[in-house]
């Protein structure tokens, strides 16, 4: 029993393993966002600009640290020229080398390295929600994009299964002109219907194919024949965000919104260079040491008179230097002064975009909001349409069955049924849509239903 259950399992897992191999990928809606924020290049490149702030960050902190730099020279000299290891003038050709190492360290500046880390930190933390903001753009894209082949696909088989109703109408057609029961003429209406029809799945197919393509581009998938997404049958909820009014969303969105809170910080990256701009009123203290030596090719020992060896000369003729420099601004051109006033001018800027970054939103989730109500409404309408044109469709097949209508006024009564379940189609994924970016200002993920 146990080995039957085991080659079962087996058997199993292969059958699984030759369907994902030979049938393409379907993905669903998660899937796609998911690997949209993984490789969409606009994505890529708020990525890169968030590495950027990054390494900003580590400069400001750079800024405390003492810094090292190095140094050596050597050179050679024909003439009259000066010794530096004996500060002697000497009239003969000579070769000298000298090293240094100096470090230098900053004490005050204004408090300006203070400011400037603080400002990286809150640049870092701003990016991250404009690179975020980017993000929900993306989601939102891709969320329409991958409605828009359902609703394509779904149009799609409405018109085949309305095609094999008019086939079957055509059939019937064929054998009531056979027997005289209608005139040749219904028939040729028949089959301009059919033809018709058949020109529309074309462009169904062809809609289809499209938006795939358009969500595969925004994927950065390149194999569009085998990319393809899961009919999930999204059918309309019954959402309790409906009744939430459209001023608690806007509270709600207020709080979490990526560019509502870009903007925030955008207002304290401004106030902060007004601050930096400020410091360079002050005095900057820098203290500084440094240690250097030197070798002559010309140095010789007084006693032995023999030249003193490079490793002696470098300990003999080394020294230290030490000591601090005040730098005190007292007139630039109006410089400080004026990139003052500039900030100043940036700080009242970014406040008002901040102002203006709110109102958007306020206007965004109010026609959200209305647009939600409105789309409802049209889908609550196209249904009715839809039952009313059945119904009307039914009664003209039984009349032109029995002959009691030409084939016009059919064709025309089935003409008006497929554009009603095509408007319903359309109007009901327009609903999703449309309840989703609401639910989105509400706070709820895009990928989730």
């Amino acid at each position: 029993m146990k080995f039957r259950i085991l080659l079962l399992s087996v058997f199993s897992s292969l059958s699984l393993f030759a369907q994902e191999t030979e049938g393409e990928k379907l993905w669903t809606l998660e899937e796609c966002v998911r690997h949209a924020e993984e490789n969409n290049l606009t994505i890529r490149q708020a990525e890169l600009d968030l590495q950027n702030a990054m390494i900003d960050k580590s400069d400001a902190i750079g800024n405390f640290i003492p810094d090292v730099n190095a140094s050596l020279r050597a050179s050679g000299n024909s003439g009259l020229t000066i010794d530096p290891t004996t500060n002697n003038f000497v009239n003969t050709s000579i070769f000298t080398a000298s090293g240094d190492v100096t470090s230098t360290l900053t004490l005050f500046d204004g408090l300006r390295n203070f400011h400037q880390l603080n400002r990286a930190k809150l640049n870092a933390v701003a990016t991250q929600y404009q690179a975020d903001d980017i993000r929900d753009d993306i989601r939102l894209a891709v969320a329409n994009a991958y409605l828009q082949i359902l609703s394509n696909r779904e149009t799609l088989k409405v018109l085949q299964a309305q095609a094999r109703a008019t086939q079957q109408d055509l059939d019937r057609t064929v054998e009531l002109v056979d027997n005289g029961v209608l005139p040749k003429g219904d028939l040729l209406e028949i089959q301009a219907t059919a033809a018709n029809q058949e020109q529309q799945i074309v462009a169904a197919e062809n809609s289809v194919l499209i938006s795939r393509i358009s969500l595969a581009q925004l994927l950065q998938i390149s194999d569009y024949e085998n990319f393809d997404v899961v009919d999930e049958g999204y059918v309309i909820p019954d959402d309790a965000v409906l009744n939430v009014s459209s001023d608690e969303i806007y509270r709600k969105a207020l709080t979490f919104m990526n560019g509502i809170q870009a903007s925030q910080y955008s207002v304290e990256l401004a106030q902060k260079d007004l601050d930096i701009a400020k410091g360079a009123r002050y005095p900057s203290l820098n203290a500084f040491i440094n240690y250097n030596t030197r070798y002559s090719d010309k140095n010789f020992d007084p006693i032995t008179g023999q030249l003193i060896p490079f490793k002696d000369q470098l300990y003999i003729y080394d020294g230290i230097s030490y000591g601090a420099q005040v730098s005190i601004p007292v007139l630039n051109g109006f410089s400080v002064n004026n990139n003052i006033k500039r900030s100043k001018i940036n700080v009242e800027r970014a406040k008002l975009q901040l102002e203006q970054e709110k109102l958007s939103l306020e206007t965004d989730v109010n026609q959200a909001y209305v647009d939600v109500k409105g789309s409802y409404k049209s889908y609550e309408a196209a249904g009715k349409t839809v039952e009313a044109r059945r119904l009307a469709y039914d009664y003209a097949k039984e009349r032109y069955n029995v002959g009691l209508m030409n084939s016009f006024d059919f064709s025309q009564a089935q003409a008006r049924l497929d554009d009603a379940e095509a408007t319903l189609i359309r109007t009901k994924y327009d609903f999703i849509f449309r309840l989703k970016v609401l639910k989105f200002y509400y706070g709820i993920p895009l990928e989730e239903w």
